[in-house]
């Protein structure tokens, strides 16, 4: 995130589009209901009518796929209408004359077409967000897991760049993060193209800098993505190990993704209980859970977050950064010689530019927010307020693309994916307790009442969805959170496989699946 957390109740008017904050990220988005109280604008674009949608002074209900269409139309608004921060495009950016002129083409009746949003709502969240004082944006996965992943996320900087929405209290560009930690993994240099810090692979200095760290030479390429890992199994790939993922049910084309892991010679898996992945292990070690071990975190704003042991580990179960250790050492190589996780995280900060002004006890009260280059400073809750990384923003000629696969004869339904509030991601550890059982025991799939009486449904029976790469049975709910023609579910239910029928595309730049767009077919069973 730009901004901190602390700012969600700061803006005028605020921005969200596919993020579903108020189930996904509960406790955050309190911050945009005291933002409301306060008379802030509440903008929501989302293919469902969530319950963001229904706090909002405009909601967009665009069509999976076509973010791009409606950021280019609201670009079309601000920029004829003279919204234009200049004084901030002329000393902030660059490219800013090309773009104004490129999205001349891109009428809110243009973007209306493919949105199906009407022009009117396009063209008044352009007006309330190019006329802020304070406008902010938050997205999440609905922007990312598209093969124009990239794109979205250049056609949101494209708004706050022409409007110079960036680098001051209550706004700036929020990304909330899917999991915990997830910044954190990142800044420890679980990346394919990054070493610790966001540290480029391919700049000869890092390749030297931390060759003497691990004694080996890393090549001065960017790594494989788990995409490409996968398709190399059994080939390149022969032996795997995965840590606290549980790729089956996670990740798209299952049917794939257990093929890839057979046909390995070894597989590993690291997980606090025995997942539908570590059940294809060769070898599987039991790791820490969160409250058994001691570490940090860094959040979603950028805060480092000391975590400390409440309880030992059960059994033989050990902290991950243990196991991965005594597997390096066993294996030959230097440099994991650790005591503990003070001293893991101590060397990050050491290599790492964005942590080098604070250690293990300097984070003790989670007061930083990175970068914290020189000891003595005070972090930096809020980024860009002066300068950019790169010295100017960069506009980007942004087009509107198509899914890798839109519906047709065969699958006339569009199926978006996503989280509800009471299971998490895989159901690992929510599936375990009884009181979320309760909650939400069994998957469902959501459709319009009036899609249920003409496809022949009944709520509460069952139907066979499929996509171009296999089927599911789930049960019906009738809803009118989800439009006409699209239906939504959720990958948590092992027994319910979703993610079975998705993976049509990737971004080619991330390599991040198209899990919000697939193409199905809905019928009774």
């Amino acid at each position: 995130m730009s901004n901190p957390l602390a700012d969600m109740d700061k803006p005028d008017v605020i921005f969200c589009i596919g993020t579903n904050m108020t189930e996904c990220h509960p406790v955050a988005a309190t911050g945009i209901k005291r933002a409301l109280a306060k008379g802030a604008k509440l903008i929501v674009a989302d293919p469902r009518h969530i319950v963001l949608a229904d706090l909002a002074d405009v909601y967009l209900p665009l069509r999976v796929g076509t973010d791009s269409a409606l950021l280019l139309g609201m670009a079309h608004v601000i920029a004829r209408e003279g919204l234009v921060d200049q004084a901030f495009m002329d000393a902030r950016t660059t490219e800013g004359m090309a773009f104004l002129e490129h999205v001349q083409r891109f009428s809110p009746e243009w973007a209306e077409e493919i949105t199906g949003v009407p022009a009117a709502d396009i063209e008044q969240a352009a007006l309330w967000y190019g006329q802020a004082e304070r406008g902010a944006i938050y997205y999440t996965l609905g922007i990312t897991e598209h093969i124009c992943g990239v794109e979205n996320v250049q056609g949101l900087c494209n708004l706050v760049l022409m409007t110079g929405n960036i680098g001051r209290e209550g706004t700036g560009i929020n990304p909330m993060r899917g999991q915990n930690n997830i910044q954190g993994a990142g800044d420890a240099g679980a990346l394919p193209n990054n070493y610790p810090g966001f540290q480029p692979v391919t700049d000869p200095e890092n390749q030297e800098k931390f060759e003497k760290l691990y004694g080996k030479k890393v090549d001065l390429e960017n790594g494989i993505t788990k995409v490409t890992a996968l398709e190399m199994c059994g080939d390149q790939i022969r032996a795997m190990f995965i840590d606290g993922e549980n790729t089956v049910v996670s990740d798209p084309e299952r049917a794939h993704c257990e093929k890839a892991l057979r046909s390995l010679d070894f597989l590993v898996v690291a997980d606090l209980f025995l997942t539908e992945t570590a059940e294809l292990a060769d070898v599987v070690f039991p790791v820490s859970a969160w409250g058994e071990v001691d570490g940090t975190q860094t959040n979603t704003e950028r805060r480092i977050q000391r975590l400390r042991a409440a309880v030992p580990s059960p059994g033989v179960a050990r902290p991950d950064w243990w196991v991965i250790s005594a597997l390096a050492k066993r294996m030959g190589f230097q440099g994991f010689e650790y005591e503990g996780a003070k001293e893991v995280f101590n060397e990050l900060c050491e290599v790492t530019e964005i942590y080098h002004g604070v250690d293990w006890d300097k984070v003790e009260d989670g007061a930083f927010s990175w970068p914290i280059p020189f000891d003595g400073h005070p972090g930096t809750p809020m980024l860009h307020a002066d300068v950019f990384e790169n010295g100017r923003g960069i506009f980007n000629l942004v087009e509107q693309r198509d899914p890798a696969e839109t519906v047709d004869d065969d699958y006339p339904v569009w199926l978006t994916t996503g989280r509800r509030l009471a299971s998490y991601h895989t159901r690992t550890q929510t599936g375990r307790s009884a009181g979320i059982d309760y909650l939400l025991s069994e998957e469902s799939l959501e459709i319009h009442p009036d899609d249920v009486d003409e496809w022949g449904l009944a709520d509460g029976s069952w139907a066979i969805m499929s996509s171009r790469r296999g089927s599911v049975r789930v049960r019906v709910k009738a809803t009118k959170r989800s439009p006409r023609g699209t239906v939504f579910t959720t990958f948590s239910f092992a027994d319910v496989p979703v993610n079975a029928l998705t993976g049509g595309g990737y971004d080619p730049i991330t390599q991040t699946a198209e899990l919000k767009v697939c193409p199905v077919s809905v019928v009774p069973e």
